[in-house]
């Protein structure tokens, strides 16, 4: 039946016209875009997915930067740290040198001055961002130092921060507080030879003359030294040796972890990168083929458009004379 009322033909071509004309929108949205899921509306469990993961991202990039001031403070301790061990090496060969016959101990004694100067010098230049593990002029201790190393999300959708701790009592190489709170002010207790016997004695190497709780003898010599106690002076400045050693080991294990950590967090950004890509990334290849395809569909809805329209303007003819 033709009817001038209603082209059931152009009617249908139209419907389909739209229906093509939608799908083209949203191809070209995906192509402009990128995104194949850019909003809820197109896959609210992997926009909701892929939201929380960027979140997260955003998290270790900060947690990355973190890790790069804590490589660059603990580089600066450490360096601090190799030094000093290099100082106090020096100072325990001038001691040994001292202990030779004939030697002018008040030349050697100088020597050490300036040495142990280098040692302070040292500890209060290696300050980072305003920090300073190796040096303390407060009455309170450093304490333990804090480097924030991951951001986490727990199975149930909790959140926490990792850290790495430092203890800076194992660092801290002059306190002019409280002298017993550094390596280089605090007593070192030792047993040296007296005479045909043995006993206790305690030296320090660097004199904080303000700081409390100091206790033994600083290292210095001169002429009057006796060997005794320069054996004594020795094994104490081996002591501060052993311990710096130890600090710097320590120190040396963290800033290794800092860096590993750094890897990984660099590593677990771009994985997560990639996974959140394969949900909501358009593949161009698929969308252009799609969107030639529909360009296709496109004209062909139009001129099946036109061809309905020409068939309902036929029937004027029925009515010519």
């Amino acid at each position: 039946m033709t009817s001038i009322l209603t082209n059931t033909a152009a009617m249908a071509a139209l419907q389909t016209l739209r229906t093509i004309d939608s799908n083209m929108e949203t191809v070209q949205n995906r192509i402009s875009s990128g995104y194949r899921v850019g909003t809820a509306a197109d896959n609210a469990a992997y926009w909701s997915i892929a939201t929380t993961m960027r979140s997260d991202n955003e998290a270790l990039s900060t947690v990355k930067d973190a890790l790069g001031l804590g490589a660059a403070k603990t580089d600066t301790y450490y360096a601090g740290l190799d030094s000093s061990v290099k100082v106090v090496t020096e100072i325990k060969a001038k001691l040994v040198a001292a202990r030779e016959p004939g030697v002018d101990k008040d030349k050697i004694n100088k020597e050490l001055t300036e040495l142990k100067n280098q040692l302070t010098s040292i500890a209060q230049s290696a300050s980072f961002s305003g920090e300073n593990w190796l040096f303390n002029a407060s009455t309170t201790a450093l304490g333990t130092k804090q480097i924030v190393a991951s951001f986490n999300r727990a199975a149930n959708g909790t959140v926490s921060v990792t850290t790495l701790a430092f203890d800076t009592t194992k660092s801290v190489l002059i306190d002019t507080s409280q002298a017993s709170r550094g390596i280089l002010t605090k007593g070192m207790q030792i047993t040296q030879p007296s005479g045909s016997t043995t006993t206790t004695a305690t030296y320090f190497l660097v004199n904080a003359s303000a700081a409390t709780g100091a206790t033994g003898s600083e290292i210095k010599i001169s002429t009057s030294t006796s060997n005794d106690d320069l054996d004594g002076m020795i094994s104490a400045v081996e002591s501060v040796l052993q311990v710096l050693t130890d600090s710097a080991a320590t120190l040396g294990a963290i800033n290794k972890r800092i860096d590993m950590q750094d890897e990984f967090v660099s590593t677990l950004m771009d994985v997560i990168d990639k996974g959140v890509g394969r949900l909501v990334d358009a593949d161009m290849n698929e969308e252009s083929t799609r969107l030639k395809a529909l360009q296709t569909q496109q004209q062909l809805g139009i001129q099946s458009l036109s061809i309905a329209n020409t068939n309902a303007a036929n029937i004027m003819q029925l009515f010519r004379q």
